[in-house]
């Protein structure tokens, strides 16, 4: 199956591009990793795939409306600002 092939099937099956589905996974990943554990955002960044903090913090806005340090403040149970 070619790249292009695989892209148009998986939208059309998942209703979401592959990009944008691998984004909204890793965003969900950093989310549920900033809720839990005292992982700076660097760190929370590199172990869900983003290659940067910058990266993940751009992703957060797109996809939460939100900054990462701004999320831990308002929903983390690890008490890490």
């Amino acid at each position: 199956m070619s790249e292009r092939h695989f892209s148009r099937e998986f939208t059309r099956l998942l209703g979401t591009p592959p990009g944008d589905y691998v984004e909204q996974v890793r965003v969900d990943a950093a989310r549920r990793l900033l809720e839990s554990e005292p992982v700076l955002v660097s760190v929370a960044a590199t172990r869900v795939g983003f290659g940067t903090a910058e990266t993940l913090r751009r992703a957060f806005l797109r996809r939460l409306g939100i900054a990462p340090d701004h999320y831990r403040r308002h929903f983390s149970t690890t008490g890490r600002t």
